[in-house]
């Protein structure tokens, strides 16, 4: 049945693409593209960009992503999803340093009544590191690692599935320590010293909450046959009011939060594994239970143009607090894409959440 509904829904789904426009989110050891350990090295000259000039000292950049597809919980009914991302950037380089701003909004933000995903200003030197201040993620998040994910779903930030398919409790859907980009940040983060970057983050100035502080780590080995790349990630967040860091999980109020994650990416030739858990604790929590852990695994390989990919994740909240019955959720991904061109791809996607099996297909254009 899905098959007859996507050949419908072509047309719509080229007019989406071509009108959404990030970059594709990485398959490899980036948790999504943007991210700081991409930005540092990302200098004028060394990235090739749909929109990009670089002059001898200003430039800017607009990239983005449009997906569409239908999803079909139980093999039955088929909802029309999407997803897209637009990324802005210009910048002022005289010499070593680079003085730019970066605005983007996608359609995680619009599902939110948000006018925009981040929009922030940064000064970036090439011996010292970069320095972010405005409304974007933490150093944890950027300097975290995803799970392998070939499909158009977006398991690494906020699950599309949980949209159409509810689950009977809350879910920890992102593996990656997150603490939101609605409070002013400064981020700091060092330029890789050797096999190693790491950074710290400040955030306040908010209702949601007092303050936060999040630190991140990552030790990167890019050469060889076997790649590899480990982060850690902390944070503290202080007297959350009201607050929600994740998609699928109540407000939180509490006295504070604490967070930790950490994974790994591991490549050799064509194949990929990954490894991410977390940890969410909240202190005299007030109302519906929000903290507990995830763990997710992944493998993906590619050959020619075809890459397939396994993904699993699994969440348990409330597994700190012995009054109440948490609640656990398991969802395996399996996906295939065909990249039809450099810019299009088409990807399918079986998988099943505690409750609910579902289909998913789509196509994706990344300009």
């Amino acid at each position: 049945m899905i098959s007859r509904y996507i050949l419908r829904a072509f047309p719509a789904t080229l007019f989406i693409c071509f009108a959404a426009a990030p970059v594709r989110p990485a398959y490899g050891f980036m948790l999504a593209s943007g991210t700081l350990t991409h930005l540092i090295s990302d200098l004028p000259g060394t990235v090739a960009n749909a929109l990009q000039y670089n002059g001898e000292k200003f430039g800017f950049k607009i990239n983005g992503y449009g997906t569409a597809g239908l999803l079909e919980p139980d093999f039955e009914t088929p909802y029309f999803i999407n997803d897209w991302r637009v990324r802005g950037e210009i910048n002022y380089h005289p010499g070593a340093n680079t003085f730019g701003l970066v605005y983007a909004i996608d359609a995680a933000a619009v599902d939110e009544d948000k006018f925009m995903r981040e929009g922030f200003t940064y000064w970036q030197n090439r011996k010292y590191g970069r320095m972010e201040i405005g409304f974007t993620d933490s150093v944890a998040r950027k300097l975290g690692v995803g799970l392998p994910d070939v499909g158009g779903l977006r398991v690494n930030d906020k699950p599309l599935f949980y949209k159409k398919i509810h689950p009977a409790g809350p879910v920890i859907a992102d593996t990656t320590l997150t603490t939101g980009r609605n409070a002013l940040r400064m981020n700091l983060v060092s330029m890789p010293i050797g096999a190693t970057q790491y950074g710290l983050s400040v955030a306040g100035i908010t209702d949601d909450y007092d303050y936060a502080i999040d630190a991140g780590i990552k030790l990167r080995s890019p050469t060889g046959k076997v790649k590899t790349a480990y982060a850690f990630g902390a944070s503290f967040m202080s007297r959350p009011d009201n607050y929600r860091t994740d998609a699928y999980t109540p407000l939180v109020n509490a006295d504070w939060r604490a967070q930790v994650s950490g994974g790994l990416n591991l490549q050799y030739n064509s194949f990929m594994w990954g490894l991410t858990a977390r940890v969410i604790y909240d202190e005299n929590p007030v109302g519906p239970i929000s903290d507990g852990l995830a763990v997710g695994t992944g493998i993906s390989y590619d050959i020619l143009n075809y890459s397939v990919s396994l993904t699993y994740i699994f969440s348990d909240t409330g597994i700190w607090n012995r009054d109440i019955d948490d609640y656990m959720d398991h969802t395996a991904i399996t996906s295939l894409r065909y990249k039809y061109s450099e810019n299009v791809d088409l990807w399918i996607s079986l998988g099943i959440t505690t409750e609910t099996p579902f289909v998913s297909a789509g196509l994706r254009l990344t300009i």
